[in-house]
């Protein structure tokens, strides 16, 4: 991937910032199109090998899967995935507190592994007033990256939503 690659994980308090940063006004499936497309440019721009996943409850909204990736890319997006369902935050956000706590996700959380993974990539859709309502993952980079793409693209996203920042404000 070319541009700005990040060379360490953040902080579950960055994290926790920047999904409070980008809950939206309101997400519908032509927004989810939009996302998806966003994405999917950014990822042909970085020469970058991604499947990208979005998603409203059990529905899929969008999916693409970019050269070089593979069906391996679709079972990871599922994993992390469950781990925005199940915890309601990022998964790079749950992985970040259990390394910050110094235990394995793994081990810690007794969920299966081959059906969860606390990896960066998964970021909840978060809705001003509803809360989430979904999620938008990437897999195919190190996990760093994939969360840093996903965040790029909703902060991109947000900044064009309507005219308007996309993105609620701080609570009143």
């Amino acid at each position: 991937m070319t541009g700005t690659t990040p060379t360490e994980h953040p902080s579950a308090d960055e994290i926790t910032e920047q999904e409070r940063r980008l809950t939206l006004r309101r997400f519908s499936n032509e927004d989810a199109w939009r996302l998806g497309s966003l994405l999917v440019e950014m990822a042909h721009l970085r020469r970058a090998p991604v499947a990208i996943d979005i998603r409203r409850g059990a529905q899929q909204l969008f999916h693409a899967a970019l050269t070089g990736s593979s069906a391996d890319n679709d079972a990871w997006i599922d994993r992390k995935r469950r781990v925005v369902e199940r915890y309601g935050v990022s998964s790079y956000l749950v992985g970040a507190r259990h390394r910050e706590k110094g235990v394995s996700f793994e081990e810690y959380s007794r969920l299966d592994p081959a059906r969860y993974a606390a990896h960066g990539g998964s970021f909840p859709i978060n809705v001003e007033g509803v809360g989430l309502v979904g999620s938008v993952t990437v897999s195919g980079l190190p996990q760093a990256e994939d969360h840093a793409m996903v965040v790029e693209a909703l902060e991109r996203f947000a900044a064009h939503a309507d005219g308007s920042s996309g993105v609620a404000g701080p609570p009143s």
